[in-house]
Parts: structure tokens; sequence; C-alpha cells
């Protein structure tokens, strides 16, 4: 496996350093359970920022084409991600748990000395993905095989009939 990078959060937010790169998506082993295949490759940019309370973060953009499964007709098909999100750096777990709970406020990371970008990057195109991929238009699995549409009753309805 190739090069992994790692980055030491708050001195990287802190320092307003920024990191680009394009990453594989055979690279992304959690990703891969839910790709048709892990052809191509994802564009990234990290960039060390500060939120509006002054608390250190990350910004991390995300661009890529990745292959899904219709969950309708279980084809291939394309789907584009771009994403830009913050991500608010804290200390502990607890430093976490401590704020309320806010739907609108950015997500929140415990950061350390050595935090792997390709983890970052795989979450952020993990979340992109829709709970069931499926095309705009199209046919589920086997319609296409099935030209005349067969009632599953219609059996019962010629036993309900020879009673009467």
């Amino acid at each position: 496996m190739s090069h992994q990078p790692v980055i030491d959060g708050f001195e990287f937010a802190s320092a307003g350093a920024t990191q680009q790169g394009v990453w594989p998506l055979s690279d992304f082993p959690r990703l891969r359970d839910v790709l048709a295949n892990d052809a191509g490759e994802v564009a990234y940019e990290v960039s060390g920022v500060r939120d509006e309370r002054g608390r250190p973060g990350l910004r991390l953009k995300v661009d890529g084409t990745l292959s899904l499964r219709c969950q309708r007709c279980l084809e291939p098909m394309p789907f584009e991600v771009h994403t830009d999100e913050t991500l608010v750096l804290a200390a502990t777990l607890a430093e976490i748990h401590a704020e309320p709970a806010d739907a609108h406020a950015p997500d929140r990371v415990v950061a350390g000395k050595e935090m792997a970008l390709r983890e970052l990057i795989e979450d952020e195109l993990i979340l992109a993905v829709p709970y069931a991929p499926r095309h705009e238009s199209c046919l589920p699995a086997g319609a296409a095989d099935s030209v005349e549409k067969v009632s599953p009753f219609a059996g019962l309805r010629g036993l309900m009939r020879g009673k009467h």
C-alpha cells in the first residue's frame, strides 16, 4: 500500500496549512463495500481553519465520481461527490460530549498528533453516499423479462368465482 499521509491536527489547523492531492478509490477499504467497482479516483483538499468561535478545525473538500449499484435495477451508476465540510477539532471525546447537540453545528472530531488523511477522506465519501442509490428512471431488475404482468392474486380470484 502507498504512503499514507498523516497530519498533526492542531498544528495543521493553527498554521493554516493546506494539503491537496488525488487518491485512488481502491485505497478506501470501508468504501469498497458500497461501490459497484473501485475504479477511479477522488481529488481532495484539506485546509487548517478557525471556526466562528476561534476553535481550530479542518476544512475538507472532496470531489470525484463513485460507481454505485442502483438499488432498483442493480446496474452500476455514476454518483458525483462534491463535499465541502468543516470539522472542528477537540482534544478529547469528553470535550465533544460536553457541548449541547446541535444539528446545524459543524461536526467535531478528536484531533491527534497523527490524523490519517485517508480516513478523513473516506469518512466524507461514506457520508456522501445515499442510503439506497438509484437511477432517476429505470426498470426494476427482471422487469424487462416479464412482458405480461400477472397479479399474485389471480389464482385466488378464480377460486372465489367457483364458490358462488
